[in-house]
Parts: C-alpha cells; sequence; structure tokens
C-alpha cells in the first residue's frame, strides 16, 4: 500500500504546518505500536550454587606455598574482575612493550578491526535510508522556441523554462520491520566488537604463555646444564678413583651412562627453545630472523597475589566468543521480525513540491 500526495507550489505555505502536525502525530502513533516478531531475550544461564556448595568438598582459599623462587601462595578472590590489559600483573616491562608491539602489528587484528567498522557504517547506513525520509531535489532548464502562433509574433520567440521540483518520501514502520532491521543491523555490531576482543585475547593470550614456556624452557636448560655439570665432576672424582684402584669400574661405568643421559636431553631442550623463540616472534609480528626479541627468564616474571575465582558460568559471560554468538543470535532473531513485518502491507507517504517559470525568481 502506498500513500502519495503532491502539493502546489501555491498551497506549500498552507500545508506545510498541516504536515508537521501530521508527522509529529504519526510519529507518536507509531512509538506505541509493537514490532511484530520476538522480543530477543538472551539464553538463561544454568543454575549455579554459590561457594563451596558448587563442588563436592570446600575450595581452598590459596595455592600451595613453597619455600623456592616464586612459590609465594597466591590467594584466591571469589568474584573479582580481570583487567582489560591482564597481562601486566606479572610486571614485565619487555612484555608489556612486546604485546603492544603484537597489537600494533597484528594484520588478523588489522582486519577484525575493518569488518568492525564496515559493521559500524553499515549500521549508520541502514538508519540514514530506513528511519529518515527520503528527500531528493531537481533543478533544470529547457530552451525552447514557441511558434508564432503561439506567441504572435513573427518568427516566434526563444523561451527558457525554468523547473525545481523537491520530492519526500517516508516509508511507515507500522509493524516495526524498520526497527527489527535496525536491531539486527546494532546485533551485527555487538557481534564484530566481541569477535575483536576474542582476537585481541587469543593474540594477548597465546603471546603471554609462549614467553612464559620460553623462560621455564631456559630454567630448564639452565637446570639441565648444573646437573651435568655436576655429574661430570662426579665422574671426573670416579675416574681417579679408578685409576688409584679405590673403586670398581661398574661405578665409573653407571656415571658415564648418567652424564650421557643427562647430555642428549639438552639437544631437545636448545630445538624447543629455538622454536618457541620462532614462535613469539611470529606473534609478535616480527620475522625470527629480526633482531631484538627481547629473551625472558622466569626471574623477571612476578606472579600476581591474588587470582580470580569464578564460577564456569559466570566466566562463560565473560568470554567474548560466547558473547558474540549470542549477539548473532540476537541478529537472527531479529531477521525474524523482519520477516514476518514483510507479511503485512508496507505503507509509504510522499509529497513532491514543484515549480515551472520563465525567470529563476519567479
Amino acid at each position: 500500500m502506498k500513500i502519495s500526495c503532491i502539493i502546489p507550489l501555491q498551497a506549500r505555505r498552507t500545508v506545510a504546518p498541516v504536515l508537521t502536525t501530521l508527522g509529529l502525530s504519526l510519529a507518536l502513533a507509531l512509538a506505541g505500536c509493537a514490532a511484530v516478531g520476538p522480543d530477543f531475550k538472551p539464553p538463561d544461564l544454568p543454575a549455579a550454587a554459590q561457594g563451596a556448595d558448587y563442588t563436592a568438598t570446600p575450595l581452598p582459599a590459596r595455592t600451595a606455598q613453597a619455600p623456592v623462587e616464586g612459590g609465594v601462595a597466591q590467594q584466591w578472590v571469589a568474584g573479582a574482575d580481570i583487567p582489560a590489559q591482564w597481562w601486566s600483573v606479572f610486571q614485565s616491562t619487555a612484555l608489556d612493550a612486546l604485546i603492544r608491539e603484537a597489537l600494533a602489528r597484528s594484520p588478523t587484528l588489522a582486519a577484525a578491526q575493518a569488518t568492525l567498522r564496515q559493521a559500524q557504517e553499515g549500521l549508520a547506513a541502514q538508519q540514514g535510508k530506513l528511519a529518515l525520509p527520503s528527500v531528493d531535489a531537481q533543478l533544470g532548464a529547457q530552451r525552447e522556441r514557441a511558434s508564432a502562433v503561439q506567441t504572435q509574433k513573427a518568427g516566434g520567440q526563444l523561451l527558457t523554462l525554468f523547473n525545481a521540483q523537491v520530492n519526500v518520501s517516508y516509508n511507515v514502520d507500522l509493524f516495526g520491520g524498520v526497527r527489527r532491521q535496525l536491531e539486527g543491523a546494532q546485533a551485527q555490531v555487538d557481534a564484530q566488537r566481541l569477535q575483536l576482543e576474542a582476537t585481541q585475547l587469543m593474540l594477548t593470550g597465546n603471546l603471554v604463555t609462549t614467553a612464559i614456556r620460553e623462560a621455564g624452557l631456559r630454567a630448564q636448560i639452565k637446570a639441565a646444564r648444573e646437573v651435568l655439570q655436576a655429574q661430570q665432576d662426579q665422574l671426573d672424582i670416579l675416574q681417579k678413583q679408578f685409576d688409584t684402584g679405590a673403586t670398581a669400574q661398574s661405578a665409573v661405568l653407571a656415571q658415564q651412562a648418567q652424564v650421557a643421559q643427562t647430555q642428549a636431553t639438552l639437544p631437545a631442550l636448545d630445538k624447543a627453545l629455538a622454536q618457541t623463540r620462532h614462535q613469539l616472534a611470529v606473534y609478535a609480528g616480527r620475522l625470527p630472523s629480526e633482531p631484538g626479541l627481547p629473551e625472558f627468564a622466569l626471574a623477571d616474571l612476578t606472579l600476581p597475589p591474588s587470582l580470580p575465582l569464578s564460577l564456569p558460568s559466570e566466566l562463560a559471560r565473560q568470554r567474548p566468543d560466547v558473547r558474540a554468538a549470542e549477539a548473532l543470535l540476537h541478529q537472527a532473531s531479529a531477521q525474524v521480525g523482519v520477516a514476518t513485518a514483510n507479511l503485512y502491507p508496507q505503507i509509504q507517504l510522499s509529497a513532491s513540491l514543484g515549480s515551472t517559470a520563465l525567470t529563476v525568481g519567479d
């Protein structure tokens, strides 16, 4: 259904207040109309018990403590928020700088940011196209010669006709189809924003995990070399004792086997460290051959004194990938409303205002 009205130029001053009143009345009437289709509701979370009731036995208040470097107990804090820059709790300036570099140079993150901008511009375009009136202005000039019969002049007369016209149309969202389209577009923006957060979280998580793995491998290699040196010193002592007849050859052979076994672990650890360094460089947006990649050791990383403790159901609400899936579900729900609204008549109001004159001032 399409309702059109054409307003002559002479009546524009009389009709303008009427159109204003009609537009306000129509807007108020539409504001009270409910959009067809389902209203989205987030999925209900499963009923979760609180505190010790969630597990068979009460959870410990802190982690275990050991009399070694990094063995300080950490306190569990129920319901604590995780900071956006969560990697800063390790208090490593090198790690912070590397993560900033990775976030700035990641092509995957740049692609996610571009997708988010695309969704935002799409929402703005739909808001301008669907929610606002459409205005079209036309200006033209036509030059023609009138005949002598028409002008009663010998040879006729050369005339220039100027015309101007303004067309205004507005789609009446009587059944909420436009509102559902904008709702779906907003849900798409939310989904892309959460996908960007998920991409950033995945990148930073992989980078921090790789840095900690490098620190652990360096500690393993250091410990293995210290053990190897101690075993080699013991072998030298046994060899001197055997030369003087103070010990049996079997003791020397057993010690040699231990030294060889420890030496065999070093190449695998060195290879794992090199692979981890290459992986760290790729996460940071570098080539493995580029210099300047920081080295990480366990002594450079500080364990946070407290750790957040959340129920799995609460943790799921904090995951951006889960919330992005929920936003896509919201978008699908809005599309149901759009399809339902298309089953009903579509109403459009249009108005045209134009004039034709021999001079521009008329």
